[in-house]
Parts: structure tokens; C-alpha cells; sequence
């Protein structure tokens, strides 16, 4: 395996948690692709006979970095508004939390299988973890009906956000 044994803690502080989303509809071209970052999680990483994930995050710390795409570039004004409606629409201030229900060693890393909790309500989510260089990075396909979610949209339907999001990790891996 590429990673030692320990138990190893991830944070704002040695890497990102991000969301990305795309947009559907027949005004999709109005929309923006968001590139959301999660400012307050928490990871653990703890390998050893049984290897484990484990992740909490604050919902209400969603920062809009990026929005590609649209009909014009976002202002100061446009992102606080979309931060706002995902605090009260979309996550509704819910707590996210993922554990891990298996953990398997691949060539290049793990095999991450569990339970991902969104606004009370748990789906599974699976994911490779890769491991190089002292890092180590995933990307998670997270639908949001999975969770009894409705994907945001706007102009009467026009506009939506699409269901499917990516959740990535990047950080460097010490213990």
C-alpha cells in the first residue's frame, strides 16, 4: 500500500473540500457553473487493520470561488446571493457527514465505499482515493435526489441546477 498506518486529519488547513455543479435547461446558457469551496470540514483518515474515512462539514460554509459560463461574470452581489440560497434552500443548514462502510486498497490508493448524510437523510457514495506525492485527492459524484433534494432552478424552471454534483478532496497527506 502507498500509505502508512496512522491516523491522519484533513482540514482547511492542509487542503480544499469542493463542490462543483453544472447547469440544465433551456436557459442553461444564462446560468453558471459554480465552483463552490467548503471552508469549515473536518477529516480522518485512520489506517491500520481496518481502515477507515470519516468527514464532517459546515454546511453554511460554502464560498462561491468560481462561476464559469453565463451571460455575464458574477459580481460581489451575485455570489452572497448564492451563498444565501444554498444556506436556506438547498443544504438548509443541515449537517453533512460522511463514514466510510468499507475501505479497500487499490494499486494507487483506496477504494472508499459509505453513508453520506445531507439534511437528515443518508444515500450511499462510493470513491477511489489516490495517493502520490505526498497527497492524496478524490472526486465523488453526489446526486443530489439521492437525498431528497430538488436541484435548484430558477426562471420558472428554465434554468437548473443539474442533479449531479462533484465533491472533491485535495491534501496533503502527514500525519
Amino acid at each position: 500500500m502507498s500509505i502508512q498506518r496512522g491516523s491522519y486529519g484533513f482540514g482547511p488547513e492542509n487542503g480544499t473540500l469542493t463542490v462543483r455543479t453544472g447547469r440544465t435547461g433551456a436557459v442553461a446558457k444564462a446560468g453558471h457553473d459554480l465552483l463552490l469551496e467548503v471552508t469549515a470540514w473536518d477529516a480522518t483518515l485512520d489506517v491500520g487493520d481496518e481502515t477507515t474515512v470519516e468527514l464532517t462539514a459546515d454546511a453554511t460554509s460554502l464560498r462561491v470561488r468560481e462561476g464559469t459560463g453565463g451571460m455575464q461574470a458574477l459580481d460581489d452581489g451575485d455570489r452572497a446571493n448564492i451563498e444565501q440560497t444554498i444556506d436556506d434552500e438547498v443544504l438548509e443548514r443541515g449537517a453533512i457527514a460522511f463514514r466510510s462502510t468499507r475501505v479497500t486498497e487499490t494499486g494507487d490508493g483506496l477504494s472508499v465505499e459509505g453513508e453520506l448524510t445531507l439534511r437528515g437523510r443518508s444515500a450511499p457514495v462510493a470513491f477511489d482515493v489516490a495517493i502520490a506525492g505526498g497527497r492524496l485527492s478524490a472526486v465523488a459524484a453526489v446526486r443530489q435526489t439521492d437525498f431528497g433534494m430538488k436541484p435548484y432552478s430558477a426562471l420558472f424552471g428554465a434554468l437548473k441546477v443539474a442533479d449531479e454534483v462533484k465533491v472533491a478532496i485535495d491534501a496533503e497527506l502527514s500525519i
